[in-house]
């Protein structure tokens, strides 16, 4: 085994603190990975402080990581040392139900393995996440992140580009097609990014108007907000898809409404109290009410190549080890734009 320098999360009240933790040694498909930058997404905070549920601590969260190859086990065939890859949200899955077989380990019928607080099916520990220096994991859910993006911006891809990828290609977004975005955070940004990229026309759902200059820098033709009564007004019947983003307790109902006939509103936010969705503001206009997790290893790839091809990478703010729990409060305040990377190298 190899012992790296982490940041963990002692208990769900205390602040992370630095540590060590041990990597298992690298099996016939496994894949070690020095890692450069790690970003910090919301869902950490939700895990390390029990939002989402009990874990086991001490915990390493980080689920977008972007490194370098430093070994391979004897039977890896799809990466070398050198090469610079990305690990994602899962690490594993049970690759034989009818979704693993298809594509969509996300969605695999044993549930994927998390990068974090999952059990590792190679040794059965719980598996530790990218606030670390480095990470085996097997071969198949090792991404190649092309050469064209900035590896210093490019780890948020791994979860906020894919968490907004997937539904947006999934719904088929592109030429001819109004998709709003709601919420203009980390996951937002991304979505109106790669929706204007896929073609569509781009509307972006706030609360005010203070950041209507970076909607329209990202690729959005109008900016909206959702204090003004009037916005649910002027907007209704208006999408053919809405992406909400927002992990917070919003209007179900008044959303609905901005949908077009058969439009979809597809929530992606996870908001820890439920939401009360209204049956009429779904019948009249067929409309749909959706969710959607990140996309599988063979879509996210295809995210990652779609995102070098167009030159799309997300607004980072680079950090140091010792500022992440600073950083974890400014996310809650929303005090980022838009996501936080972690300077791996300053683990050390």
């Amino acid at each position: 085994m190899r012992t790296v320098t982490a940041y963990a999360a002692p208990s769900a009240t205390e602040p992370l603190v630095k540590t060590t933790i041990d990597r298992r040694d690298v099996g016939p498909k496994d894949v070690m990975i020095d890692i450069a930058y790690a970003g910090i997404c919301h869902s950490d905070i939700h895990t390390v402080r029990g939002e989402w549920g009990e874990i086991q601590y001490p915990q390493v969260v980080g689920h977008e990581i972007v490194g370098t190859v430093t070994e391979v086990g004897a039977e890896v065939t799809k990466h070398k040392v050198g090469d610079r890859v990305g690990v994602g949200c899962m690490v594993n899955s049970c690759r034989e139900c009818e979704y693993c077989l298809r594509g969509e380990e996300q969605y695999c019928a044993e549930g994927n393995i998390g990068t974090y607080t999952g059990v590792d099916p190679a040794d059965g520990t719980i598996t530790q996440g990218g606030y670390s220096q480095a990470i085996v994991v097997t071969e198949d859910f090792v991404l190649r992140v092309p050469e064209s993006l900035d590896v210093e911006k490019v780890a948020p891809l791994l979860c906020a580009g894919i968490t907004l990828y997937s539904p947006l290609h999934h719904w088929k977004a592109g030429p001819g097609t109004k998709v709003a975005i709601v919420g203009l955070g980390g996951l937002g940004h991304m979505g109106v990014k790669i929706a204007a990229a896929l073609g569509a026309e781009v509307t972006v759902l706030s609360q005010t108007t203070s950041k209507k200059d970076d909607s329209m820098r990202f690729g959005a033709t109008a900016h909206s907000a959702t204090s003004d009564p009037e916005t649910f007004t002027t907007l209704a019947n208006s999408f053919d898809l809405i992406i909400n983003t927002v992990s917070a307790k919003v209007d179900m109902g008044a959303y609905l409404g901005l949908l077009k006939v058969d439009g979809t509103l597809v929530n992606v936010g996870a908001p820890s109290e439920p939401l009360e969705v209204p049956a009429f503001a779904l019948i009249p206009g067929r409309r749909s009410w959706a969710g959607s997790a990140i996309g599988g290893i063979r879509e996210t790839q295809e995210m990652l190549d779609f995102c070098a091809e167009h030159g799309i990478l997300p607004e980072t703010e680079l950090i140091s080890a010792d500022q992440i729990n600073e950083a974890y409060e400014r996310v809650l305040r929303s005090d980022v734009r838009y996501r936080f990377v972690i300077d791996a190298a300053t683990l050390a």
